[in-house]
């Protein structure tokens, strides 16, 4: 089977998948029972007891790592759960996903005083915008050109933009919107086939070009760990995200004077990432358990 067959194979098999959990688990789902609303409220506490051992092993200021909930086949219950029991930052996966679970995750946190997406905080009343706590919802799975329109109106920031292509397309639907997105540069340092990102070596000419662009928000870089049982392979990948970061600061060039934020870091590798640099672990398992769904 040739490169283009496995490819399109492998996106039928994930469009049934996605498919199948979305009509066995309603995502809309407003309600969960107590003891699932524990379990979740003890994996945020344990988490975050992690990032705090981890910043301090590192001597890291406390709070110096932010904690994005992965929302991927959770319902609005569930995430709801995580936001009360400390979550600030959630990320879903796919666009699909936000469509779903967008209106009752924006009308039940506005009932708890928080605002959620671009839309939101646009136009919220100037009195209840200063009175409430913004929530930032990222996309951290890839996004299709055709699904930037339906991601836009409530995401904050997209972290999986790998190609000055996409950049481009987002800008102008943002532009076209009157807002600006954050957006976080994918970067596949494990040059692993199976991950997207840009390569490494394009990395910093691409990020000069994106912050450069309207309507969009340069603020940093994205990786996802070596998918390997090597401490130092997974540590020299976050390293290198790292240094690749810092030379984009030192370059001064238009744009990218917030290129401050490192993503990296999920349930199984964020304390070396925390000590690597990182400033938002991505993590879902270890807050939400096993997915019953991929």
């Amino acid at each position: 089977m040739c490169a283009y067959e496995t490819t399109m194979v492998g996106n039928l098999r994930t469009g049934a998948a996605m498919t199948a959990y979305m009509d066995h688990k309603d995502l809309a789902n407003e309600v969960i029972d107590q003891a699932r609303a524990q379990e979740i409220t003890d994996g945020v506490h344990r988490v975050l007891d992690r990032i705090a051992s981890a910043e301090s092993a590192a001597g890291r200021a406390a709070g110096s790592v932010q904690l994005l909930a992965a929302t991927k086949t959770r319902d609005v219950g569930e995430i709801l759960a995580a936001i009360d029991a400390g979550i600030r930052v959630i990320g879903e996966n796919r666009p699909q996903e936000i469509t779903v679970k967008a209106d009752g995750l924006a009308k039940r946190l506005g009932e708890r005083g928080y605002s959620l997406g671009v839309i939101d905080a646009a136009e919220a009343d100037t009195a209840n915008a200063a009175a409430a706590t913004h929530i930032p919802f990222h996309l951290i799975g890839q996004l299709q050109a055709n699904k930037i329109g339906k991601v836009l109106p409530v995401v904050d920031t997209i972290e999986s933009v790998d190609s000055i292509e996409l950049a481009e397309k987002i800008a102008r639907r943002a532009t076209m919107r009157g807002i600006t997105v954050g957006v976080l540069l994918e970067v596949n340092e494990s040059g692993e086939e199976s991950k997207s990102g840009c390569a490494p070596s394009h990395a910093i000419d691409l990020a000069q070009r994106i912050g450069a662009m309207g309507g969009l928000r340069l603020q940093g870089l994205m990786t996802i760990g070596a998918h390997v049982d090597d401490e130092r392979t997974i540590r020299a990948g976050f390293a290198h995200l790292r240094r690749t970061r810092d030379q984009i600061l030192a370059s001064g060039a238009e744009g990218t004077a917030d290129c401050t934020e490192l993503s990296m870091g999920m349930t199984h590798d964020m304390a070396y990432a925390i000590e690597e640099g990182s400033t938002i672990v991505r993590v879902g398992t270890a807050i939400f358990g096993e997915r019953a769904f991929i």
